[in-house]
């Protein structure tokens, strides 16, 4: 008896050594598949990304906060760093200068130079802003025809909404939405098309809470994905594998609802003047 339990034994501390290897080595084959990644966004986002004047390249908010645990997870380093405009973000990631976007809504054309991640990161809104002094009637996207309407370059809502707008809509693209909310402010445009919190902490900074307003219903309502350029040097099914697990592993554990609280308290804690405006 004691002969049997003694096997038994041995045989499940090798069972358990065995799994650990199996563990170790899954994990080694990560990092030597890819030594480090790097990511950038949308820098006119709170209180989801955001950029600070005295942090020149770091970008601040909830999407920082699931990067730097999804960098602890999959042990990997993870830069997120401020490149530039909106435009800019996207094309570095488009060409591979750039191996992640924290945060983008799925369009097909973007889906031609990158891979999209699944579960989302977060889900947002994207509505119309109006003028306060020259309100017009808005009921649905059709109430923008004949209109003229702004927003920053690249920007999307939306496969369906992008599509309608491009067919229909007369919509100027501008360098950032510290811009498209002066333009509307200075009634060069009937309205602004943008995600409302962004849109909103925006306005409170420029001083144009009162003069601005977003309308419902709201236009579209988008999965924000992290994403992975094609032409990434990490591209490769191992790195996206453990990408994927630990994403769901930290929406399963609630880390997600987490970063969401933390990232929002953070941004209204912020000192306004320390806010990079563009």
């Amino acid at each position: 008896m004691r002969l049997y339990l003694h096997l038994i034994g041995c045989l499940l501390g090798l069972i358990l050594v065995l799994s650990n290897t199996s563990v170790a080595a899954e994990k080694a084959a990560v990092t030597s598949s890819c030594r480090a990644l790097t990511a950038s966004g949308n820098a006119e986002y709170p209180p989801f990304l955001w950029r600070q004047k005295d942090m020149v390249n770091e970008l601040m908010g909830i999407n920082r906060l699931i990067i730097d645990e999804l960098s602890r997870r999959i042990e990997i380093p993870i830069a997120l760093t401020y490149v530039g405009p909106w435009s800019r973000a996207q094309g570095d990631v488009k060409n591979g200068r750039v191996d992640l976007l924290a945060g983008a809504f799925y369009t097909n054309e973007r889906a031609n130079y990158m891979d999209y991640f699944a579960p989302v990161l977060l889900h947002t809104t994207s509505v119309v802003w109006q003028s306060k002094d020259k309100p017009f009637v808005f009921h649905q996207k059709e109430d923008l025809q004949g209109k003229w309407g702004v927003t920053v370059i690249n920007n999307s809502l939306g496969q369906e909404f992008d599509q309608y707008a491009k067919r229909n809509l007369n919509i100027l693209s501008v360098a950032s939405i510290s811009q498209a909310l002066r333009m509307l402010a200075a009634d060069r445009v009937d309205y602004v098309l943008y995600e409302k919190n962004p849109a909103y902490a925006y306005a409170s900074l420029l001083g144009l809470s009162d003069s601005v307003v977003s309308m419902s219903p709201h236009l579209s309502s988008e999965g924000l994905y992290l994403t992975m350029s094609k032409r990434s040097s990490c591209n490769n099914p191992v790195v996206k594998q453990a990408i994927v697990e630990a994403l769901q592993k930290m929406q399963q554990e609630g880390f997600t609802d987490q970063a969401i609280l933390e990232g929002v308290q953070a941004w209204e804690s912020q000192a306004r003047s320390d806010i990079s405006l563009n």
